[in-house]
């Protein structure tokens, strides 16, 4: 299976959703915190569409990329999981690598926060993504979902009501 940004992300947030997502069992389209964060890309920056392109590449989509000035933008609703947004780009400028484009680096939106961050790859952050990739390659080959890690982020989970059938309440 293609290692794509959305498993590197959930990687970095939950191994079970990861497997979840990566094996079919997708719940995304049920949560209205999903749909929120659809919205919020979608109507943050109307006047991109004209300057900027959404591009898709070697598996990956990309909210936002300025050719001229080989950045990569990507829109968040929340920086709640934050680290897992810096690799989810990370990995964005790793496949732009990987096919040739030099010099890309990237902005972490938060639109409703009026925050930005600035996000580059380092040498370092190369090794530890091919690191992920084989980890994720072999947890989502596994036969079994990884098991159920109880943490406070699990509640505006897609997944919350699936995971937790019934386990008892905290």
């Amino acid at each position: 299976m293609r290692i794509t940004a959305t498993l590197v992300n959930l990687y970095n947030v939950c191994k079970r959703e990861m497997w979840l997502h990566a094996n079919g069992v997708r719940f995304e389209h049920t949560s209205d915190l999903v749909f929120e964060g659809k919205l919020i890309h979608e109507d943050s920056y109307p006047q991109r569409s004209g300057k900027y392109e959404e591009i898709e590449l070697d598996g990956i989509k990309v909210d936002f990329y300025d050719p001229k000035r080989k950045v990569i933008h990507e829109i968040k609703k929340s920086n709640k999981v934050e680290a897992a947004h810096e690799w989810q780009l990370k990995y964005y400028i790793y496949v732009f690598e990987r096919n040739g484009i030099e010099g890309v680096t990237g902005v972490l939106e938060y639109p409703t926060l009026r925050k930005t961050q600035e996000v580059v790859l380092s040498d370092v952050d190369r090794e530890r993504i091919q690191e992920m990739e084989v980890d994720i390659q072999r947890i989502i080959s596994d036969d079994d979902c990884p098991p159920l890690q109880k943490r406070g982020i699990c509640r505006n989970c897609s997944y919350f009501d699936f995971c937790y059938s019934g386990e008892e309440d905290e």
